[in-house]
């Protein structure tokens, strides 16, 4: 049986996350620049998105560019957002063509006009579109997302928009920049680094984590799948016993 028969349909999540590690190690092994690296990268985001696609998967979210990746080289940084340019020209054709909806989490005011302008441009072209929400995290930082969620927030009770008397978690999360999209039940991290690194920190309170070895550039449809398999394999309690999902009909989003 191959890995994609071994999943099962009907327990797919919702939201897949995904730190996408590994680029600089990959092109260090191999003696070539980090930049090479990053563009091979490219082929491994295509993949990964035409397979979430295919299996029916309707948010997923890459971990592409974060605020603190603006300290890295100035060559580096040029050529993250010269890929950037070069997919946004490339594949906004592919997204409406494959139904897929792009969304953009992160201060994107400190992107290049040209590229704002244009990733604003496809995001409006999409917004219609009902199949994978493809949700990029770029120029992010969820301590950023969550202090500006907060003085949001604060502005509005103190003007009185927010009743004082409500107590629900769920006010503050349609304050950040992910409201209206489900936490991802799957993050996914690659490179074999075993930490979240300033990513979805509010969303992935319940998150199952998944770490691989495999560098970025090297993941392909089958990671994917073995990926998706181990989360089918776990049962997700959300703070309850194994015996009240089990009370509650083998349910474990109750």
């Amino acid at each position: 049986m191959s890995l994609r028969e071994q999943i099962d349909m009907k327990k797919l999540p919702l939201h897949v996350a995904i730190i996408m590690d590994g680029n600089g190690r990959w092109a260090r092994q191999r003696g070539l620049e980090r930049n090479m690296g990053h563009q091979e990268g490219v082929k491994a985001v295509r993949e990964v998105i035409e397979c979430a696609a295919e299996l029916g998967i309707k948010y997923l979210t890459l971990y592409t560019f974060s605020k603190e990746n603006w300290s890295r080289p100035d060559k580096e940084v040029a050529t993250l957002m010269g890929l950037m340019a070069q997919a946004l020209n490339n594949e906004t054709e592919n997204l409406v063509k494959n139904n897929i909806r792009l969304r953009v989490i992160g201060d994107i005011n400190r992107l290049d006009s040209n590229i704002r302008k244009k990733l604003i441009e496809t995001i409006e072209l999409t917004s219609k579109l009902d199949g994978l929400n493809l949700i990029v995290a770029l120029s992010y930082s969820s301590r950023w997302e969550i202090f500006q969620a907060a003085k949001k927030f604060a502005e509005d009770y103190k003007n009185r928009q927010i009743d004082p008397s409500l107590d629900d978690e769920n006010i503050f999360g349609n304050y950040l920049s992910t409201a209206g999209i489900p936490d991802p039940e799957l993050m996914i991290r690659t490179s074999g680094e075993m930490r979240v690194s300033n990513f979805l920190l509010w969303q992935m309170a319940y998150t199952e984590l998944y770490f691989t070895e495999i560098l970025w550039p090297d993941f392909r449809k089958e990671h994917f799948y073995e990926a998706i398999i181990n989360y089918q394999k776990r049962e997700r309690r959300f703070g309850k016993t194994s015996e009240q999902i089990m009370k509650n009909g083998g349910s474990d989003e109750d």
